[in-house]
């Protein structure tokens, strides 16, 4: 990792005051809820953050601007929730509003799911969720509340990138681009990438995830309430350990799963961390996060992979990461057809801007040293996947 931005160095100066409030979690914890709306006839969902900004609390080496971070993440959820739960209150219609054969691309991180979901979502037949959506899902804006939404969500992005010029090199984001629904997960692994929570990492394995995939629900049904019915495009890596939640409630979804050396995958998910590791916490420890993340990830394929033999074969599209990595003009309108939707001459007009997007001005360089790893650790982790990615690479 290059040193450190002067940028991150001032802002956690001027946030240094604010670090005392991490002495007090709980305070801080029932403020968030105040301002959220409360937990009234919602105290679970609630309730399981309190654990989880605790826990984050407790880091010894999180920064200024770390625990800022782990407030600004349970603020978005509880007050997203309660948005979520007010307008269905209003308006119950929304609860019947039917997301009919949904396409999530799932799969490990770092094997094309970005551009999976980029190429997925240029059809005018698909929606997909953009990142001013996700940050804040609400019913169909004004124009003016549009316009405030993207100019939150772009702000946002420019502090990270400021922060972390690194991280627009590795994941380009856009405020208007198509991004992943777990910003809408509650419970996803991100705040493992941000701080040493061990007890969040055990739970992740033990806790009922419908809920959440309910929830996930209603976020896409507030999103289509009033507007035109397409069908719904999402993305996320984090789905792959949930694989049986998700398809309890979304019955009818085709899940489309990207494949990739998971060594190659895991030494660049371990460099995507990295950059948020160094923005929350005042050091990092790369083996440890290397670990940790080698079991996050391999348990999550050995569930999805347990999950997936039981769905039919029809609700299942193996990706290799040569459809789209190496061809994305080959590949595209293969992908399409798998999922059985039309692919046309204006999707393929507009291919090149996906791929394009998505390429950071510098290589993306990576090691699983750095990270206290070898190739024999990760094929290991992955026996029972690599058995898998053989067939598809065959196919």
């Amino acid at each position: 990792m290059s040193a450190v931005p002067l940028a991150l160095t001032f802002a956690n100066l001027l946030l240094r005051p604010a670090l005392g409030s991490r002495r007090e979690p709980e305070r801080v914890f029932e403020r968030i809820v105040g301002k959220a709306g409360g937990a009234e006839g919602d105290e679970a969902f609630v309730e399981s953050f309190r654990p989880l900004l605790v826990e984050w609390a407790g880091d010894e080496e999180l920064s200024p601007i770390g625990w800022q971070s782990a407030q600004a993440h349970v603020r978005r959820h509880l007050t997203n929730r309660a948005r979520i739960r007010r307008l269905i209150a209003e308006q119950p219609a929304i609860a019947e509003e039917p997301i009919e054969k949904p396409v999530f691309v799932v799969g490990l991180p770092r094997t094309a799911t970005t551009l999976t979901h980029g190429v997925l979502s240029l059809s005018d037949e698909h929606r997909c969720p953009r990142l001013w959506e996700l940050l804040a899902p609400g019913l169909e804006p004004s124009p003016q509340q549009r316009q405030k939404a993207i100019t939150s969500a772009r702000r946002t992005l420019d502090g990270t990138y400021r922060l972390s010029p690194r991280f627009r090199e590795i994941h380009p984001m856009t405020a208007e681009g198509p991004e992943e629904c777990t910003f809408l997960l509650p419970h996803a692994l991100v705040p493992l990438s941000q701080a040493r929570l061990p007890e969040y990492h055990a739970r992740q394995f033990e806790r009922d995830f419908i809920p959440d995939y309910r929830h996930l629900k209603e976020c896409f049904q507030v999103l289509q309430y009033g507007r035109p019915r397409r069908r719904w495009i999402l993305k996320s890596p984090m789905h792959t350990g949930n694989l049986d939640a998700l398809l309890t409630v979304f019955p009818d979804a085709t899940l489309v799963w990207t494949h990739r050396d998971p060594a190659t995958a895991v030494a660049s998910f371990c460099s995507l961390v990295e950059c948020g590791m160094v923005l929350s916490r005042r050091t990092v420890d790369l083996p440890a996060l290397g670990a940790t993340w080698l079991d996050l990830l391999s348990r999550s394929v050995r569930r999805g992979l347990a999950a997936r033999a039981g769905f039919p074969r029809e609700a299942l599209v193996d990706v290799p990461y040569s459809w789209l990595g190496s061809d994305p003009a080959a590949g595209a309108p293969k992908l399409y057809d798998a999922v059985g939707a039309r692919w046309t001459e204006a999707d393929a007009a507009r291919l090149p801007t996906v791929s394009t997007h998505l390429r950071g001005s510098r290589p993306h360089r990576y090691d699983l040293a750095r990270y206290g790893l070898t190739r024999e650790d990760v094929e290991a982790a992955f026996a029972d996947y690599n058995t898998l990615r053989a067939e598809v690479d065959r196919a």
